[in-house]
């Protein structure tokens, strides 16, 4: 089996690395404009302005789009299709690309809570729906 694509680790994601392996999803926040976002990034993407702090999701959120996979876009998926990539929006706002644990994903703008869980020997944010 092929080696699990590990995503790179920088100086400026491993806060957000770290966070996870102790079991909380953190995004961060533009201390100017208040925005927040995920993946990572050095400077605001709203303003522009490099002052911002890490900050801790609740762990809810919604689903925004998915598609499953019936054909593994890398070998080490293989054994895993089906499987879905998830869009989420975090009830603080930002969005990541993750995933929705079975039985899911069942519709858009479906309740979400957050399940971090280890892939690969890296706990990974994922997601479970929520029955309304």
């Amino acid at each position: 089996m092929a080696d699990f694509p590990a995503p790179e680790r920088t100086p400026l994601t491993e806060p957000y690395w770290a966070a996870l392996q102790e079991g909380r999803l953190t995004f961060q926040r533009c201390q100017q404009c208040r925005h927040a976002w995920l993946p990572p990034r050095g400077e605001c993407p709203e303003c522009l302005e490099a002052d911002w702090a890490w900050e801790q999701a609740s762990g809810a959120g919604r689903l925004v789009s998915w598609v499953i996979y019936h054909r593994a876009f890398h070998d080490w998926f293989r054994d895993l299709v089906p499987y879905n990539v998830a869009i989420v929006e975090l009830e603080e706002g930002p969005r990541l690309i993750s995933s929705v644990l079975p039985p899911g994903p069942a519709r858009i703008d479906q309740k979400l809570a957050l399940e971090i869980g280890a892939v690969a020997g890296m706990n990974v944010p994922r997601f479970r729906c929520i029955a309304e």
